[in-house]
């Protein structure tokens, strides 16, 4: 008698459910959560002993659990005999929708995720990329931040960054200066050289591996070019660049090489007629 009252009383049903099948729905449902966390926990470690960004395993981490939730839900849903099909193919025509409609910022993701990944740049680096400069400040998924030399901040789309010609500044520790001059064709050439490997000297900043160097390099209308390369460090290649350009004037100066430029000089014919 009480077995058969049990067996009535799992059978009561509760909007068209009966009592059994919502318990069995939500045993389902524990045994799906308990599984989510577990796969959870392993993609967690399989992630971590991988070389990827900590923030790509944020990101692939979030995105692991969003489709185990989805998995989760048709799962139960199946288990209260409630038809599926029309859940996924709503979801289908939902995710294409947002796809279609996100399309520039799953650009940008996708553009994120290679910049984090192949690590062009980091935090700190001077690039320059669609003919903008700049200090890298922050690298989300959707943005670049850039500081221009200028203090403006620009925010690059990573879809653009992710597939642009760029030139990272300060990866290698050390940028070359150039700086060209021009000399006098009556100033000898060693002279001139001498005068600039004394602006060199006179400038602090300047590394000594590799060595600077002076070379002649254009012969003018009006007078000869003379190139000068030195290297400094990232942070010091400014004040080297504007402090030799200085020292260069001055070591001319003392050393009486004249400093030539593009000059008209016009003849006034008298007309006796």
């Amino acid at each position: 008698m009480p077995q058969t009252s049990i067996s009535d009383f799992m059978n009561i049903a509760v909007g068209g459910l009966t009592l059994s099948k919502i318990l069995s729905a939500a045993a389902t449902l524990l045994v799906c959560l308990l599984a989510v966390r577990l796969l959870t926990k392993v993609a967690r470690k399989l992630l971590s002993a991988s070389k990827l960004d900590a923030r790509i395993q944020k990101y692939l981490l979030t995105g692991i659990r969003l489709v185990l939730y989805v998995i989760t839900v048709v799962i139960v849903a199946e288990s209260l005999n409630i038809n599926t099909t029309s859940l996924v193919a709503l979801l289908s025509v939902g995710s294409l929708g947002i796809t279609l409609a996100a399309e520039d910022i799953l650009g940008n993701v996708a553009g994120g995720l290679v910049i984090l990944s192949s690590h062009p740049f980091s935090i700190g680096d001077f690039v320059e990329a669609n003919g903008v400069s700049g200090t890298v400040e922050e690298i989300s998924l959707n943005h670049t931040k850039l500081v221009t030399p200028d203090g403006l901040l620009v925010m690059m789309p990573n879809k653009e960054l992710a597939s642009a010609r760029m030139t990272n500044y300060t990866v290698r520790g050390s940028r070359r200066v150039v700086q060209k001059v021009t000399a006098s064709y009556d100033a000898p050439t060693e002279t001139v050289k001498e005068a600039c490997r004394k602006a060199l000297a006179m400038t602090d900043g300047v590394l000594e591996e590799p060595a600077p160097a002076v070379y002649l390099t254009n012969y003018g209308e009006s007078a000869i070019e003379y190139t000068v390369y030195c290297w400094a460090a990232v942070n010091d290649y400014w004040n080297v660049y504007f402090a030799l350009g200085e020292h260069l004037r001055s070591a001319f100066e003392a050393y009486g090489v004249e400093m030539t430029y593009s000059h008209l000089n016009v003849h006034i014919v008298e007309n006796k007629n």
